[in-house]
């Protein structure tokens, strides 16, 4: 009886992870060339333009169709510092080795530098 259940619960999984490989992401979705910016501040996409038709169907009732990636980019929209960094990129220098490792150094010996409080909150 009990090499039923396991062999019931080994193929239930099997099956599941068989199974997980089948929905994926379509080919075209789009890259993060989609944002824009305005002179002001970055766009984040038109989600209905993201919009893809579900493949799948539920007892024969299609699925509502999903909008690939318009969270992803809207939320990167909302997260760059600066927007012109979309327009015109910083070409990205060497590292600086000297402030890494005293960083390290202050994190190993618990001596961190405090925070500045006039030009930053605690988020209360």
């Amino acid at each position: 009886m009990k090499s039923t259940r396991l062999l019931t619960v080994v193929l239930a999984c099997t099956f599941g992870v068989g199974l997980s490989g089948c929905f994926k992401p379509p080919r075209d979705m789009p890259d993060a060339s989609i944002l824009k910016f305005d002179g002001h501040s970055v766009v984040p996409p038109d989600c209905a333009s993201l919009s893809r038709p579900a493949v799948l169907t539920d007892a024969g009732w299609h699925r509502p169709s999903m909008e690939w990636g318009c969270a992803t980019y809207t939320n990167l929209a909302a997260q760059i510092a600066h927007p012109k960094d979309i327009v015109a990129p910083q070409a990205i220098g060497p590292a600086n080795a000297a402030v890494a490792a005293d960083a390290v150094r202050r994190y190993e010996t618990a001596k961190p530098i405090p925070t500045d409080k006039a030009t930053t909150s605690d988020g209360k």
